[in-house]
């Protein structure tokens, strides 16, 4: 691998992470007496000499790259971003220590929304405008994000290393730069439209911002203690929950629908039908089981908050209005599903995505079929499309390591004294970039109490989430090989 032209990528992500410290220091400059401006400021500079350097003094030269190249710009470029992310939490002190400033930005990027913090409100406006700005970036794809700026066909190989396969099927006719640019209009689309949405519900305009970010990048970071709960608006919850709905939908399928006028691709397609039937499902579940317990004492106030929660957590943001983990058992079985399956490829959600999971229900299906019928010529169809035998084993491959990983990490967060509920569903929120769990880590709690190692662990999780799986095992591969 030409390690001249990695150096070179990494350095132009962390350009873009330095801008982005900028404008929150240029935000904190703006704030009366916001004591994040030196740190984020600081922090813009160091990471801006870092990113710089082989801009200037590296040259790559004339290389197309490889898709091991393309890869290990993608995992490479995510680490550093998380690294170099934590500087202004770092400088600034109080409750972010090294370990919490590390995971509070790994958190971020990955938009996993799991937090260390007790005291959000305590945070100057610079630094909490930085802390949903990571997120922002990370929803859309840090190395996507940066590849717009770039031109042939290395822009197609970083999209391509990025995006993932089943994210790109339902477009396997376009080029991913094509994609990707879809990807990255109705990201800015939907963000602008649920900003003015909740300004219209009376949020203020720095809270609307944030959240309208924090929203469709689906990762749940809110700027304030007790998250959307706060604002006991129903306007706000309704304007959050179709924004959190958007962004779990696969944004290629938006644009033709939205930007290009044409609605019915939503409803044509069989893994949108499918995620939203499920949600509508759950919800009904929820709201039901809530009645029944007697934990509300109107049906509305039932389903206002279920529709919510659902929402929340099948499309992993880890918004709350309340604290699920005081609902009864079923409720909390639903969410625990939900925050397993979550939304679709193509999205900002994280989680298996039911892309994945419609194309094993039917590989599983033609199996059982061919097992009683052998001469019977069936093939496994989604959206109308016949799938190859390699993605539909792609899927397999990838619910197993996902599972697998679920089942090791919650192994090691017993072994280190978690109970069972906190152990297991906080290995389940950070593989899933969910955010939220159960028991200790529930809707209304955060990692603050977690030990530094398995806040490490946790960490560690949440980054192969949002890489899903397969470029880290790919780089590990490209490296034993050299």
């Amino acid at each position: 691998m030409n390690w001249k032209v990695i150096t070179w990528y990494i350095g132009v992500s962390l350009l873009l992470v330095a801008a982005l410290m900028t404008v929150s220091g240029v935000i904190a400059c703006l704030m009366p007496g916001d004591q994040s401006r030196i740190p984020l400021l600081f922090s813009a500079f160091l990471t801006a000499i870092v990113g710089g350097y082989p801009i200037l003094f590296v040259r790559r030269g004339r290389h197309n790259l490889t898709f091991q190249e393309g890869n290990s710009i993608v995992v490479g470029a995510w680490l550093m971003a998380c690294l170099f992310g934590m500087l202004p939490f770092l400088f600034y002190g109080r409750e972010f220590t090294p370990i919490n400033a590390i995971f509070e930005s790994i958190s971020g990027f990955t938009t996993t929304g799991a937090s260390i913090l007790n005291d959000i409100e305590a945070l100057p406006r610079g630094l909490q405008f930085w802390r949903i700005s990571t997120a922002w970036v990370g929803g859309v794809g840090i190395v996507t994000l940066f590849s717009m700026i770039t031109a042939g066909a290395d822009k197609s190989t970083l999209s391509g290393a990025e995006i993932s396969t089943v994210a790109r099927e339902p477009f396997a006719g376009d080029r991913s730069t094509s994609f990707a640019n879809r990807m990255f209009l109705t990201y800015i689309a939907l963000t602008l439209v649920t900003f003015f949405s909740l300004k219209l519900t009376g949020m203020a305009w720095f809270d609307a911002a944030t959240n309208a970010m924090s929203a469709c990048s689906t990762c749940g970071f809110c700027t304030r203690n007790t998250s959307i709960a706060f604002y006991a608006n129903p306007a706000a919850e309704v304007v959050l929950t179709f924004a959190m709905l958007a962004a779990g939908v696969h944004f290629g399928i938006l644009f033709l629908a939205i930007l290009r006028g044409r609605p019915k691709y939503i409803w044509k397609s069989e893994t949108i039908k499918v995620f939203l039937s499920l949600v509508v499902l759950a919800i009904v579940v929820v709201t039901a089981d809530l009645m029944v317990n007697g934990h509300y004492p109107s049906f509305g106030e039932a389903l206002r908050d279920a529709s919510f929660q659902v929402a929340s957590i099948s499309t992993t943001t880890g918004f709350a209005t309340q604290d699920t983990t005081l609902w009864p058992p079923l409720s909390m079985s639903i969410l625990i599903i939900c925050s397993l399956i979550c939304g679709c490829s193509g999205s900002t959600s994280g989680g298996i995505k039911i892309d994945r999971a419609i194309l094993a229900a039917k590989g599983i299906y033609r199996k059982v079929g061919l097992t009683v019928s052998p001469h019977r010529v069936q093939a496994v169809r989604v959206d109308g499309r016949m799938r190859s035998d390699e993605l539909v084993n792609d899927a397999y491959g990838y619910i197993f390591c996902y599972l697998l990983i679920v089942v090791v990490f919650a192994a090691v967060n017993l072994s280190f004294g978690l109970d069972f509920t906190t152990g297991v569903t906080a290995s389940v929120a950070c593989i899933g970039n969910v955010g939220p769990g159960f028991g200790e880590v529930g809707s209304m709690s955060n990692f603050a109490a977690f030990p530094a190692v398995l806040k490490a662990t946790s960490m560690t999780e949440m980054l192969i989430g949002r890489l899903e799986i397969f470029p880290i095992l790919y780089l590990l591969r490209s490296i034993r090989i050299k």
